[in-house]
């Protein structure tokens, strides 16, 4: 028999609570004006309704994240949070309807600003570093979007989707999903926007690669077209094997996935990987930290600044 579940994913009460703690570990902070230690529980209001002395302003731990006016019960998130961090290959929008009770439409929702709360942010910081390995390497997946029927599902890449992914050994996994070909200009950036320059970087012998790595502390390729994978510790193993991970997920899990959604989905497969049990980290706390990723990150059906 499985253990009973934790509270906060049976009790709306618990779940608010639980996020409080890790949202405002001080106390509540203002999302409105940022100010510290000037809430007031508004009495007679609904649980977790709070009022900003300094600005004048009601908020609840919600607003200005992904949860924002949200109708769904926050235990019903926090579960589904859980759920989908903790899946190796992520989990249906269909198998969260029927295992939360929810149409097919709201566990789609759930699921993409999940999805948009474990990114990693506008400026997530170099990987790498001294002494360190970053492996680059590029995979294709499904055709892309718009092309006529003639051309879909015809052998070869110029008609797939580019995924361009950086992996630290033994560290976190960052990827990318280009559009259009993949140039020496994209890889440039890729590389020199997300890697510090005392790492050694790895690559496959993909055109794109040489001459940017001359900018790191070593730059090692091998030669896949040759019949070379390994030399020493010059490889791209760790790479491919996320790649694998990515795919398997992609077409046996959720089997259909617009292009422009494609980037979320590797945010999504990342996360994971980047907060794994080998780097100490365990189910609990993988879905605890892409909770608190959740603030600066509300996702609407529309724009907000549209009607």
């Amino acid at each position: 028999m499985s253990a009973k579940l934790p509270a906060r994913f049976t009790d709306a009460a618990a779940a608010r609570k639980h996020l409080e703690r890790l949202q405002w570990p001080d106390g509540p902070v203002c999302p409105h004006c940022g100010a510290l230690d000037r809430a007031s529980a508004i009495k007679g209001g609904r649980e977790g309704l709070y009022f900003c002395n300094a600005c004048r302003s009601q908020y609840t731990v919600t607003v200005g994240t992904v949860f924002e006016r949200s109708k769904i019960p926050l235990n019903v998130w926090l579960y589904a949070n859980h759920l989908l961090c903790n899946s190796k290959k992520g989990i249906s929008s269909h198998q969260l309807s029927r295992m939360l009770g929810v149409t097919y439409k709201t566990a789609w929702f759930l699921t993409h600003r999940l999805r948009e709360a474990m990114s990693p942010g506008p400026k997530p910081g170099p990987m790498g570093g001294e002494g360190k390995i970053v492996e680059v390497a590029e995979t294709y997946f499904g055709d892309r979007d718009g092309l006529p029927q003639a051309k879909k599902n015809k052998k070869g890449v110029a008609t797939k989707r580019i995924v361009v992914s950086l992996v630290e050994r033994g560290g976190k996994v960052r990827s990318f999903h280009l559009k259009g070909n993949i140039s020496k200009d994209k890889a440039r950036k890729v590389l020199f926007t997300n890697v510090d320059r005392q790492s050694d970087v790895v690559t496959d012998d993909h055109p794109a690669y040489p001459g940017a790595g001359a900018h790191f502390a070593q730059d090692s390729s091998v030669n896949h077209s040759a019949g070379e994978y390994v030399r020493g510790d010059i490889h791209t193993n760790t790479i491919e094997g996320v790649f694998s991970v990515f795919k398997r997920g992609m077409v046996g899990t959720y089997q259909h996935c617009g292009e422009q959604h494609l980037q979320r989905y590797l945010n999504e497969f990342d996360f994971r990987y980047s907060n794994r049990a080998k780097l100490g980290i365990d189910d609990a706390c993988c879905a605890d930290l892409a909770l608190k990723g959740i603030i600066g990150k509300r996702l609407t059906y529309r724009r907000t600044d549209q009607a």
